[in-house]
């Protein structure tokens, strides 16, 4: 098993996805500064840090369960601005498609983790 949480796929992948979303909301109007652009930034960094504490607890099974659970909430709260940010036009469909078919491949890593979480326990 991995020595840590950055050398597990489904972090490098929800921290490209996170960066992703940084370079994407810089396009966002000013407007939504402290709305749109402020929430789908700290939900989609949010899953990198749910995955990196959650890992640093896998040796409790249901704590480790739960963190995976947290960073898959915050995964799909950024579907939901992805939604938003489509429907008002701040993103184009293609966009939109990249962006979500990502996000849905992350939270099915978390989904597996939440469901498995003996596969990342310690080896003693």
């Amino acid at each position: 098993m991995a020595g840590s949480f950055r050398d597990l796929i489904v972090f490098n992948k929800a921290f490209e996805f996170a960066m992703r979303i940084f370079e994407i909301t810089k396009k966002f109007p000013s407007e939504e500064k402290y709305e749109l652009t402020d929430q789908i930034r700290r939900s989609s960094r949010a899953v990198c840090r749910a995955i990196g504490e959650g890992y640093r607890k896998r040796q409790y099974p249901k704590h480790f369960s739960s963190k995976m659970s947290d960073a898959d909430m915050e995964n799909t709260e950024t579907q939901v601005s992805l939604d938003f940010a489509l429907t008002c036009k701040y993103i184009t469909r293609d966009e939109y498609h990249e962006l979500l078919d990502t996000s849905e491949e992350i939270g099915r890593m978390l989904n597996h983790m939440v469901e498995n979480p003996d596969k990342f326990r310690p080896k003693h």
